[in-house]
């Protein structure tokens, strides 16, 4: 296949966060894959010495970046939502907020 019909969806512009919130974690994927392949044959191009395309290369590697971002924020949801009910979090899933606010009593073990 050639580089073209392998990378149109991609060519269309820019991948916007908000349309790859609604894709699955398997076109994600694939997704990510594709620039990843696109990326690398970018570099070769570079190497080579054919047409140089370094503006595009900068593109591909944010789209990557936000690929990426979505993924990673769909996981965490998904472990949120997993742990939601137990008593123990991973120390990522818990509140922030300040450490002298987590190391004060809560308002059962002040009555």
């Amino acid at each position: 296949a050639s580089l073209g019909s392998l990378f149109a969806h991609i060519d269309m512009g820019k991948i916007k966060a908000h349309e790859l919130r609604d894709k699955k974690k398997e076109e994600l994927l694939k997704t990510l894959e594709d620039l990843k392949n696109e990326l690398a044959q970018l570099r070769v191009s570079k190497v080579s010495g054919g047409p140089s395309k370094l503006a595009k290369i900068k593109v591909i590697r944010k789209q990557i970046a936000r690929v990426l971002t979505v993924y990673n924020q769909k996981q965490k949801e998904l472990m949120r939502v997993k742990y939601r009910t137990k008593k123990l979090k991973p120390i990522d899933l818990r509140i922030k907020k300040t450490r002298a606010i987590r190391r004060a009593l809560s308002t059962h073990e002040k009555s």
